[in-house]
């Protein structure tokens, strides 16, 4: 087996709790090295920075993108919370 390195990564409360369950990190670990393998890692980003160079060209502002996700993230609260008593 090749040598393993721990890397430490920045993601949200939610995210971090998913990869608490090692199947799903071990998932996320292949995939990851294969992206990486592949030099997909510049590519992905030159598509994210071209999508927001396309969205803020139609007019997204940083205040519309947050207005938005906040709004998601209230809806997916609201779903997963259980009903009142």
């Amino acid at each position: 087996m090749s040598e393993r390195v721990d890397v430490t990564l920045s993601v949200d409360p939610d995210t971090a709790r998913q990869l608490g369950d090692a199947e799903v990190r071990a998932r996320v670990e292949a995939e990851l090295e294969r992206l990486t393998r592949k030099g997909a890692v510049d590519l992905l980003i030159e598509v994210i920075e071209a999508a927001g160079r396309d969205a803020e060209a139609r007019g997204l502002t940083e205040d519309i993108l947050n207005e938005e996700l906040a709004a998601w993230k209230a809806e997916r609260r609201a779903r997963h919370m259980p009903p009142a008593a």
